[in-house]
Protein backbone atom coordinates (compact mmCIF):
# COMPACT_ATOMS: atom_id res chain seq x y z
CA UNK A 1 0.00 0.00 0.00
CA UNK A 2 1.42 3.83 -0.96
CA UNK A 3 1.30 6.53 1.19
CA UNK A 4 1.68 9.79 0.14
CA UNK A 5 1.45 13.57 1.50
CA UNK A 6 -0.36 16.63 0.38
CA UNK A 7 -1.54 19.75 1.71
CA UNK A 8 -5.15 22.00 1.21
CA UNK A 9 -5.38 25.55 2.06
CA UNK A 10 -8.21 25.21 4.64
CA UNK A 11 -10.25 28.12 5.71
CA UNK A 12 -8.51 31.52 6.66
CA UNK A 13 -5.96 30.32 4.74
CA UNK A 14 -4.71 27.46 7.01
CA UNK A 15 -2.23 24.92 5.61
CA UNK A 16 -3.50 21.88 6.03
CA UNK A 17 -1.81 18.23 5.91
CA UNK A 18 -3.19 14.70 4.57
CA UNK A 19 -1.87 11.65 3.95
CA UNK A 20 -3.62 9.16 0.67
CA UNK A 21 -3.01 5.97 1.44
CA UNK A 22 -3.91 4.12 -2.38
CA UNK A 23 -4.31 0.02 -2.14
CA UNK A 24 -2.10 -2.41 -4.30
CA UNK A 25 -5.96 -3.92 -5.63
CA UNK A 26 -8.37 -2.80 -7.28
CA UNK A 27 -10.44 0.52 -5.30
CA UNK A 28 -13.37 -1.03 -3.73
CA UNK A 29 -14.59 2.57 -1.74
CA UNK A 30 -13.23 5.57 0.05
CA UNK A 31 -12.59 6.76 3.79
CA UNK A 32 -11.47 9.67 5.32
CA UNK A 33 -10.39 9.88 8.71
CA UNK A 34 -10.38 12.34 11.41
CA UNK A 35 -7.88 11.13 14.09
CA UNK A 36 -8.19 12.90 18.09
CA UNK A 37 -7.15 15.40 19.81
CA UNK A 38 -3.33 16.44 19.92
CA UNK A 39 -2.15 13.97 17.60
CA UNK A 40 -2.36 13.27 14.12
CA UNK A 41 -3.17 10.87 11.07
CA UNK A 42 0.52 8.65 10.83
CA UNK A 43 -0.56 7.41 13.72
CA UNK A 44 -3.50 5.68 11.68
CA UNK A 45 -0.83 4.16 9.19
CA UNK A 46 -1.40 0.27 10.58
CA UNK A 47 -5.61 0.96 10.51
CA UNK A 48 -5.15 2.24 7.10
CA UNK A 49 -3.14 -0.50 6.18
CA UNK A 50 -5.97 -3.20 7.40
CA UNK A 51 -8.80 -0.94 5.06
CA UNK A 52 -6.09 -1.40 2.06
CA UNK A 53 -6.86 -4.96 2.15
CA UNK A 54 -10.33 -4.07 1.85
CA UNK A 55 -9.73 -2.01 -1.22
CA UNK A 56 -10.08 1.11 0.10
CA UNK A 57 -8.11 4.07 -0.48
CA UNK A 58 -7.80 6.05 2.96
CA UNK A 59 -7.86 10.55 2.86
CA UNK A 60 -6.37 11.08 6.85
CA UNK A 61 -6.58 14.47 7.90
CA UNK A 62 -4.43 16.06 10.57
CA UNK A 63 -6.47 18.80 11.97
CA UNK A 64 -5.31 22.91 12.24
CA UNK A 65 -3.34 23.11 14.77
CA UNK A 66 -2.04 19.36 15.00
CA UNK A 67 1.06 17.68 13.64
CA UNK A 68 2.29 19.04 10.18
CA UNK A 69 -0.76 21.40 9.19
CA UNK A 70 -0.65 24.84 10.59
CA UNK A 71 -2.46 26.83 13.06
CA UNK A 72 -0.70 27.53 16.18
CA UNK A 73 -1.22 24.12 18.72
CA UNK A 74 -4.77 23.12 19.16
CA UNK A 75 -6.19 26.71 19.10
CA UNK A 76 -9.72 26.79 18.09
CA UNK A 77 -11.12 29.91 16.59
CA UNK A 78 -14.60 28.18 15.74
CA UNK A 79 -15.56 24.60 15.85
CA UNK A 80 -16.76 24.82 12.17
CA UNK A 81 -13.49 25.43 10.92
CA UNK A 82 -12.42 21.63 11.70
CA UNK A 83 -15.64 20.62 9.52
CA UNK A 84 -14.90 23.12 6.96
CA UNK A 85 -11.31 21.67 6.50
CA UNK A 86 -12.97 17.86 6.75
CA UNK A 87 -15.58 19.17 3.92
CA UNK A 88 -12.31 20.36 1.24
CA UNK A 89 -10.61 17.05 2.19
CA UNK A 90 -13.78 15.17 1.10
CA UNK A 91 -14.13 17.50 -2.20
CA UNK A 92 -10.96 16.67 -3.28
CA UNK A 93 -11.05 13.08 -2.60
CA UNK A 94 -14.28 12.69 -4.46
CA UNK A 95 -13.13 14.75 -7.25
CA UNK A 96 -10.04 12.11 -7.52
CA UNK A 97 -12.20 8.83 -7.18
CA UNK A 98 -16.08 9.60 -8.23
CA UNK A 99 -18.92 7.55 -8.00
CA UNK A 100 -17.05 5.83 -5.10
CA UNK A 101 -18.64 4.54 -1.68
CA UNK A 102 -17.98 6.89 0.50
CA UNK A 103 -17.37 6.47 4.63
CA UNK A 104 -15.94 8.54 7.66
CA UNK A 105 -13.90 7.13 10.70
CA UNK A 106 -13.34 9.44 13.28
CA UNK A 107 -11.80 9.26 16.83
CA UNK A 108 -12.31 10.49 20.14
CA UNK A 109 -12.35 14.52 19.15
CA UNK A 110 -11.96 13.42 15.81
CA UNK A 111 -15.15 11.42 16.35
CA UNK A 112 -16.98 14.61 17.48
CA UNK A 113 -16.09 16.86 14.06
CA UNK A 114 -16.78 13.40 11.88
CA UNK A 115 -20.12 13.30 14.07
CA UNK A 116 -20.73 17.21 13.14
CA UNK A 117 -19.81 16.82 9.65
CA UNK A 118 -22.22 13.65 9.07
CA UNK A 119 -25.15 15.76 10.68
CA UNK A 120 -24.38 18.34 7.73
CA UNK A 121 -23.38 16.24 5.00
CA UNK A 122 -24.77 12.79 5.65
CA UNK A 123 -26.76 12.76 1.67
CA UNK A 124 -22.96 12.36 0.76
CA UNK A 125 -21.53 9.33 3.03
CA UNK A 126 -22.43 5.69 2.68
CA UNK A 127 -21.25 5.41 6.39
CA UNK A 128 -20.22 6.30 9.95
CA UNK A 129 -17.43 4.94 11.98
CA UNK A 130 -16.39 6.27 15.13
CA UNK A 131 -14.20 5.22 17.55
CA UNK A 132 -14.09 6.38 21.45
CA UNK A 133 -15.69 9.71 20.76
CA UNK A 134 -15.24 12.19 22.89
CA UNK A 135 -19.36 13.46 22.10
CA UNK A 136 -20.28 13.43 26.08
CA UNK A 137 -18.96 14.93 29.44
CA UNK A 138 -17.82 12.56 31.71
CA UNK A 139 -19.72 12.12 35.01
CA UNK A 140 -16.21 13.49 36.50
CA UNK A 141 -16.94 16.58 35.70
CA UNK A 142 -18.34 19.01 38.07
CA UNK A 143 -21.49 21.21 36.17
CA UNK A 144 -20.12 24.29 37.41
CA UNK A 145 -16.88 23.99 35.10
CA UNK A 146 -19.03 23.57 32.39
CA UNK A 147 -20.27 27.20 32.75
CA UNK A 148 -16.75 28.79 33.67
CA UNK A 149 -15.00 26.99 31.13
CA UNK A 150 -17.01 28.42 28.29
CA UNK A 151 -16.57 31.95 29.22
CA UNK A 152 -12.84 31.31 30.02
CA UNK A 153 -12.93 30.24 26.18
CA UNK A 154 -14.46 33.26 24.99
CA UNK A 155 -11.93 35.75 27.10
CA UNK A 156 -9.01 34.08 27.34
CA UNK A 157 -9.20 31.13 24.59
CA UNK A 158 -5.46 30.45 24.65
CA UNK A 159 -5.16 29.82 28.67
CA UNK A 160 -4.30 26.45 28.94
CA UNK A 161 -6.48 24.28 31.42
CA UNK A 162 -6.50 20.21 30.75
CA UNK A 163 -3.60 17.82 30.24
CA UNK A 164 -4.30 14.57 28.85
CA UNK A 165 -2.91 11.42 30.90
CA UNK A 166 -0.88 9.27 28.09
CA UNK A 167 -1.36 6.23 30.34
CA UNK A 168 -4.82 6.75 29.70
CA UNK A 169 -4.41 6.02 26.00
CA UNK A 170 -3.49 2.40 25.61
CA UNK A 171 -3.09 -0.63 28.27
CA UNK A 172 0.24 -1.78 25.94
CA UNK A 173 2.86 0.17 27.35
CA UNK A 174 4.86 0.59 23.82
CA UNK A 175 2.03 2.24 22.57
CA UNK A 176 2.26 4.77 25.81
CA UNK A 177 5.95 5.16 25.01
CA UNK A 178 5.58 5.91 21.43
CA UNK A 179 2.86 8.42 22.50
CA UNK A 180 5.27 10.17 24.73
CA UNK A 181 8.23 9.97 22.45
CA UNK A 182 6.23 11.18 19.08
CA UNK A 183 7.09 14.87 18.32
CA UNK A 184 3.86 15.53 16.30
CA UNK A 185 1.72 14.93 19.36
CA UNK A 186 0.67 17.60 21.47
CA UNK A 187 1.94 17.31 24.84
CA UNK A 188 1.01 20.21 26.51
CA UNK A 189 -2.53 20.83 27.98
CA UNK A 190 -5.57 21.16 25.69
CA UNK A 191 -6.32 25.41 25.33
CA UNK A 192 -9.53 27.17 26.71
CA UNK A 193 -10.85 27.67 23.39
CA UNK A 194 -10.39 23.96 21.72
CA UNK A 195 -12.26 22.91 25.27
CA UNK A 196 -15.20 25.20 25.36
CA UNK A 197 -15.75 24.51 21.17
CA UNK A 198 -15.84 20.92 22.14
CA UNK A 199 -17.93 21.28 24.79
CA UNK A 200 -20.36 23.53 22.83
CA UNK A 201 -20.40 20.62 20.10
CA UNK A 202 -21.23 18.07 22.60
CA UNK A 203 -24.21 19.80 23.70
CA UNK A 204 -25.51 20.12 20.61
CA UNK A 205 -25.36 16.47 19.49
CA UNK A 206 -28.19 15.18 21.33
CA UNK A 207 -31.10 17.39 20.06
CA UNK A 208 -29.42 16.42 16.86
CA UNK A 209 -28.94 12.77 16.82
CA UNK A 210 -32.74 11.77 15.46
CA UNK A 211 -31.98 13.44 12.20
CA UNK A 212 -28.63 10.60 11.46
CA UNK A 213 -30.03 7.87 9.62
CA UNK A 214 -27.20 6.83 7.96
CA UNK A 215 -25.38 3.53 8.87
CA UNK A 216 -23.18 3.60 11.94
CA UNK A 217 -20.68 2.20 13.66
CA UNK A 218 -19.40 2.50 16.99
CA UNK A 219 -16.54 0.99 18.70
CA UNK A 220 -15.74 1.85 22.44
CA UNK A 221 -13.59 0.31 25.06
CA UNK A 222 -15.58 -0.02 28.32
CA UNK A 223 -13.20 1.20 30.27
CA UNK A 224 -12.22 4.72 28.49
CA UNK A 225 -10.98 7.36 30.63
CA UNK A 226 -10.68 10.48 28.13
CA UNK A 227 -13.81 9.98 26.15
CA UNK A 228 -16.97 8.56 28.02
CA UNK A 229 -18.34 5.30 26.71
CA UNK A 230 -21.83 7.04 27.77
CA UNK A 231 -21.01 8.71 24.74
CA UNK A 232 -21.32 5.76 22.46
CA UNK A 233 -24.22 4.62 24.25
CA UNK A 234 -26.21 7.86 23.58
CA UNK A 235 -25.63 7.64 19.98
CA UNK A 236 -26.78 4.39 19.45
CA UNK A 237 -30.03 5.49 22.26
CA UNK A 238 -30.58 8.89 20.28
CA UNK A 239 -29.62 8.29 16.56
CA UNK A 240 -32.07 7.39 13.59
CA UNK A 241 -30.40 4.87 11.96
CA UNK A 242 -31.52 1.71 11.54
CA UNK A 243 -28.38 0.20 10.88
CA UNK A 244 -26.36 0.76 14.10
CA UNK A 245 -23.73 -1.11 15.45
CA UNK A 246 -22.10 -0.52 19.04
CA UNK A 247 -19.31 -2.68 20.18
CA UNK A 248 -18.45 -1.95 23.83
CA UNK A 249 -15.11 -3.70 24.39
CA UNK A 250 -14.56 -4.98 27.84
CA UNK A 251 -11.58 -3.42 29.44
CA UNK A 252 -10.49 -1.60 26.69
CA UNK A 253 -8.98 2.10 26.64
CA UNK A 254 -8.79 4.73 24.49
CA UNK A 255 -7.23 3.74 21.78
CA UNK A 256 -8.81 0.73 20.66
CA UNK A 257 -7.38 0.38 17.33
CA UNK A 258 -3.73 0.73 19.55
CA UNK A 259 -5.35 -1.82 22.41
CA UNK A 260 -3.52 -5.28 22.90
CA UNK A 261 -6.80 -6.33 21.64
CA UNK A 262 -6.59 -4.22 18.55
CA UNK A 263 -6.87 -7.27 15.89
CA UNK A 264 -10.21 -7.94 17.08
CA UNK A 265 -11.03 -4.28 17.01
CA UNK A 266 -9.92 -3.71 13.37
CA UNK A 267 -11.61 -6.96 12.64
CA UNK A 268 -14.72 -5.89 13.66
CA UNK A 269 -14.27 -2.66 11.65
CA UNK A 270 -13.21 -4.67 8.69
CA UNK A 271 -16.56 -7.35 9.05
CA UNK A 272 -18.75 -4.16 9.52
CA UNK A 273 -17.25 -2.44 6.13
CA UNK A 274 -17.08 -4.98 3.99
CA UNK A 275 -20.80 -5.86 3.34
CA UNK A 276 -21.28 -2.16 2.63
CA UNK A 277 -18.63 -1.97 0.24
CA UNK A 278 -19.59 -1.99 -3.53
CA UNK A 279 -16.76 -3.84 -4.47
CA UNK A 280 -18.20 -3.57 -8.36
CA UNK A 281 -17.00 0.42 -8.20
CA UNK A 282 -14.22 1.51 -9.19
CA UNK A 283 -12.86 5.48 -9.35
CA UNK A 284 -12.27 7.04 -12.84
CA UNK A 285 -9.04 7.09 -13.55
CA UNK A 286 -6.37 7.23 -10.49
CA UNK A 287 -6.44 10.75 -10.40
CA UNK A 288 -4.90 11.77 -7.31
CA UNK A 289 -3.94 14.80 -6.16
CA UNK A 290 0.15 15.44 -6.43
Amino acid sequence: MDRAEFSLVGRHGTDIVYDVWTPDAEITGLVVLSHGLGEHARRYDHVAAVLGDLGLIVYAIDHRGHGRSGGKRLESKNWSDYVSDLHELFRIARTAHPNTKTFLLGHSMGGAIALSYALEHQAELDGLMLSGPAVVLGDGTPKILVPIGKLLGRIAPSVPVQALDSADVSRDPAVVAAYDADPLVHHGKVPAGLASHLVGAMESFPAALPSLTLPVLLQHGSEDKLADVAGSRMIAERAGSTDLTLEVYDGLFHEVFNEPEREQVLADLVAWLAPRVNRQSRSAGDSTPR
